[in-house]
């Protein structure tokens, strides 16, 4: 197969789509040729059968420059036409709209890979311009439709792995959230289930690792901070700012706990590379239902309910040593068999 991939962004140093720089390398396991068309890109290592051709928002990222870049974008399709058969759109289905007339007449498959909770217009167009879509879990793709394909997530299991050390001999209990500093994230909840557990005398560090969404997201930032102040938790709670998704990983294998309070409903990625390194983890994601199998009373809690919460961390943080590493082998199990990269390309490229 030759296949063409369209991707926001190819950097292996970003903090939220380095990720992506893995599942190209997958892809070119299995593949003739790649063509990767990204909206911007950085720095990457990626195989001899990988181009990457970018439409330049790492040069020209004002507004005045959108026509600039949607040229770039027919130029790079319409002259590349002959080094791919399939097209693969990752997140991005205003690329499956512009793109979809011109790859149909070209008899190129288009398959796209969406997985959040939202649906807009755009979406569901290009619902019905693709021949085949992708999504993470149940919840990650709301439009109806026979096309969807559940394949899971993409997680290097080889790099996201367990650690042994942390979970014991610790005075202080380490939490740990990965995430963009966004409302949709809801640090609230977990800022006022920490009040409750220091008031208890409850030794804890927690750590929030992630940066801005967007520039409007500097205000919530502020409020945050705000609240952590006024709470006096300044020691308990740090904002780490946006760490390269390469480098996640050294921080999930020091914590004791992995918490997430998103609210858009689809499978938070940093939730299962957490569980890739052997952390129990915390959640009121309704997506993890179909993911944490009997462990989903035990580590799920309602939406925004920080006192139950709080009471959730507590019980964690009162397990054994025992008790907490097999949650987090068993938690490690489930990404492996059912989330690793390695499964998941090849489930994509199976429907093409």
């Amino acid at each position: 197969m030759k296949l063409l991939i369209l991707t926001q962004k190819v950097d292996i140093n970003d903090d939220v789509l380095g990720f992506f720089h893995r599942w190209i390398e997958e892809f070119s396991k299995h593949c003739e040729k790649i063509i990767v068309i990204c909206l911007q890109k950085g720095e990457y290592n990626l195989p001899v059968n990988v181009r990457v051709l970018s439409l330049g928002k790492e040069k020209f990222s004002h507004n005045s420059h959108r026509f600039r870049r949607l040229a770039l974008f027919y130029k790079y399709i319409w002259q590349e036409r002959k080094n791919y058969d399939s097209v693969f759109v990752h997140m991005n289905q205003q690329y499956v709209i512009l793109g979809g007339l011109l790859w149909k007449l070209l008899n190129k498959k288009i398959g796209l890979w969406y997985a959040h909770g939202s649906v807009s217009l755009s979406l569901r167009v290009a619902e019905k311009l693709a021949d085949v879509i992708f999504t993470s879990t149940k919840s990650g793709f709301h439009v109806p439709s026979k096309k969807v394909n559940v394949v899971g997530q993409g997680i290097d299991t080889n790099k996201f792995k367990s650690q042994i050390s942390n979970l014991k001999n610790k005075d202080i209990f380490t939490i740990i959230s990965v995430g963009r500093i966004s409302p949709s994230k809801d640090y609230e909840t977990l800022i006022k289930a920490v009040e409750i557990l220091i008031k208890d005398n409850i030794k804890l560090e927690v750590n929030i690792v992630g940066g801005i969404g967007l520039p409007e997201d500097e205000k919530y930032l502020s409020n945050l901070q705000t609240m952590i102040r006024e709470k006096k938790l300044e020691e308990a709670i740090n904002f780490a700012g946006p760490v390269p998704n390469k480098n996640i990983v050294n921080y999930l294998q020091s914590a004791d706990l992995f918490v997430n309070m998103g609210l858009t409903g689809s499978l938070d990625k940093a939730i299962l590379e957490a569980m890739a390194c052997g952390l129990p983890i915390l959640t009121c994601n309704e997506a993890l239902l179909d993911v944490l199998g009997k462990y989903k009373e035990m580590l799920m809690y309602p939406k925004k309910d920080y006192k139950k919460f709080a009471e959730k961390i507590e019980f964690i943080l009162k397990l054994n040593y025992a008790e907490r590493k097999k949650i987090g082998d068993d938690l490690r199990s489930i990404v492996v068999e059912n989330h690793s990269v390695e499964k998941l390309i090849t489930k994509i490229l199976n429907k093409y």
